[in-house]
């Protein structure tokens, strides 16, 4: 399945795409797709509703309504550093014995389509294409990367927005630069792991006005996502609904040289196969102009 939530900020509708044009309303059914939701188990059985419904003709055009993130603010946003060995290398960085983690505010989150801001004083706001993973149940201490496998309720495409100066320079943890208002689009779908494939051979790319800059692989990734699932159960305790940001492939604009940083006024597109394509416009933060 690939699931939806269409309309505007903050009331959106839970749905399944039946194709590019057309979805089910699903709001009768889940409510919403958020920690209650995926720690229900209900995902196992909505199928049968969408298919229900498709055949019945319960179908509705997407038309112009506006993608939102996919499932609702997340308890939280978990992030793994340098885990695609060629993005360790363009940074001059060793490949880590063991995922880098760190954390982004949930408040981040944003539709795939939605505007991206450059937040006050921010000289060096870069972009990272990602794959997320989505947790379906409460998962602490897993026996195996198959318990963790068996975790994850599905994949979405993620852009790991990040304000390098913040994150490096300004001392502390990696959040700094990475929690800022709108610094974590994702979308437009949510889809569940049978519709995959092998989650290691997935395209990834990411244009700014036309330019690539990111043309990378999952097939480079240092740590599977089954790996960092059942890594981070022996840590901490993922609940249903969580996202992790399981790293970007080469390109970032810190690794250019001469380095690049968004300043207002791009537009950045990424996908990754079967998980979809997002466009933002870049622009500075109104709130931030006095």
């Amino acid at each position: 399945m690939r699931l939806v939530r269409l309309g505007p900020a903050g009331s959106e509708t839970p749905g399944a795409l039946v194709d590019d044009d057309t979805f089910v309303d699903l709001s009768d059914v889940v409510g919403e797709f958020d920690e209650r939701f995926f720690g229900s188990g209900e995902l196992a059985t909505l199928a049968a509703v969408v298919d229900e419904r498709v055949a019945a003709g319960r179908t509705e055009p997407v038309g112009d309504r506006r993608f939102g993130a996919p499932f609702a603010r997340p308890h939280q946003i978990l992030c793994i550093g340098l885990n695609y060995s060629d993005h360790a290398a363009e940074t001059g960085q060793a490949v880590p014995d063991e995922p880098i983690l760190f954390t982004k505010s949930p408040n981040t989150l944003i539709g795939p389509n939605d505007d991206v801001l450059i937040p006050r004083g921010s000289q060096k706001t870069d972009w990272e294409v990602e794959l997320g993973i989505v947790i379906g149940r409460r998962s602490s201490y897993l026996a195996d990367e198959a318990e963790a496998a068996a975790s994850i309720a599905g994949y979405v495409l993620v852009n790991d927005v990040s304000e390098r100066a913040w994150q490096i320079e300004r001392n502390g943890q990696w959040s700094k630069g990475k929690s800022a208002p709108t610094f974590n689009p994702a979308g437009p779908y949510l889809v569940t792991p049978d519709e995959i494939g092998d989650v290691l051979a997935l395209d990834m790319r990411l244009e700014i006005d036309g330019t690539v800059r990111q043309n990378g692989s999952t097939s480079t990734m240092i740590f599977s996502p089954a790996f960092i699932v059942h890594y981070l159960s022996q840590f901490l305790a993922l609940e249903p609904g969580d996202l992790i940001n399981t790293g970007t492939p080469p390109g970032v604009g810190m690794g250019q040289s001469p380095q690049v940083f968004l300043r207002g006024g791009e537009t950045m597109t990424l996908s990754i196969t079967r998980l979809g394509t997002q466009t933002q416009h870049v622009i500075p933060d109104p709130s931030a102009v006095r």
